[in-house]
């Protein structure tokens, strides 16, 4: 079978463009990132990990999408790549900025040279504009072009997935910095994430792998089903957070006062991706069943 490749004006489109953007900043990120010398402290090299794999992985997973948009192989592999393609830029753009956040926040605690963790901070943001234009060119697409990830639903699962992902090296800190008098409250808050972010995983193989016609139930009860079940999951490992908060003041580590507080604003706002979204799904419903 020949090699089909794009033509000469392909490679000065936009997706072209933005996509070679982020592979070259996700490479030169998490390349200025793994050259810096960090201090040894727990939390500072949980992030630093965490940091480094979001580059890495959103390298690969990008130079991969680029390779296969370049060649036209994409339309021989079994998934939804306006789906795929959509998912990756969203969350890349979502995750990048938290990276860049993070590190950032890194920063203040680092006591060696600057210049290369700035560079590696300043490039990790070049990757969230990247990502965040691919995500407005893709959403601008014709209709006919874009998939279910592309709407308004589809866009809040992807929040909801990295409200996920944000969460586990924070729950890891946590774990570390407080006494076991709150064990339990780390374990109830654990299996509600955990369960959130298998489901968020479940969703997003089912869509990218068109399997929603092979579902046992209806997919949209499918999708409603689990929104309602990520509220209440979700609506229980907030208030558990309020309650770590109030507690903040028997604490004296800073760190974990800042842990905590940032769990708390991300699982609020995955709280209330989980509730717009049923809200979409109850919406759904009600119209199928007027039909």
């Amino acid at each position: 079978m020949p090699v089909i490749v794009l033509e000469a004006r392909d490679f000065t489109s936009p997706l072209f463009l933005v996509r070679t953007l982020e592979v070259l900043t996700t490479c030169t990120a998490f390349s200025l990132a793994a050259s810096v010398e960090y201090n040894t402290t727990t939390w500072n090299r949980t992030f630093r990990i965490f940091c480094m794999f979001i580059w890495c992985f959103f390298f690969t997973i990008t130079l991969l999408i680029h390779i296969l948009s370049i060649i036209q192989f994409h339309s021989l592999i079994r998934v939804s790549w306006k789906n795929l393609t959509m998912t990756v830029a969203v969350l890349g753009a979502l995750m990048t900025f938290s990276t860049s956040v993070i590190f950032s926040w890194m920063l203040t605690d680092h006591k060696g040279e600057l210049p290369r963790p700035v560079a590696a901070a300043v490039a990790s943001g070049l990757t969230f504009l990247a990502y965040t234009s691919e995500s407005i060119v893709l959403r601008t697409q014709a209709h006919e072009q874009r998939g279910y990830m592309s709407t308004m639903p589809g866009l809040l699962k992807i929040i909801q997935l990295w409200g996920g992902c944000m969460i586990i090296p924070l729950v890891v800190e946590i774990v570390h910095e407080l006494n076991n008098g709150v064990a339990w409250q780390l374990s109830v808050s654990g299996v509600s994430y955990g369960v959130c972010i298998l489901m968020s995983l479940i969703t997003l193989v089912v869509i990218l792998g068109d399997f929603a016609g092979r579902c046992l139930l209806p997919f949209d009860r499918f999708l409603a089903g689990f929104s309602l079940i990520g509220v209440l999951l979700y609506m229980l490992a907030t208030v558990i957070c309020f309650t770590k908060i109030l507690q903040l003041n028997e604490n004296k580590n800073p760190i974990t006062k800042q842990l905590v507080i940032m769990e708390t604003v991300i699982s609020s706002i995955t709280l209330l991706a989980y509730t717009v979204d049923l809200a979409f799904s109850i919406k759904l419903l009600c119209d199928r069943g007027r039909m």
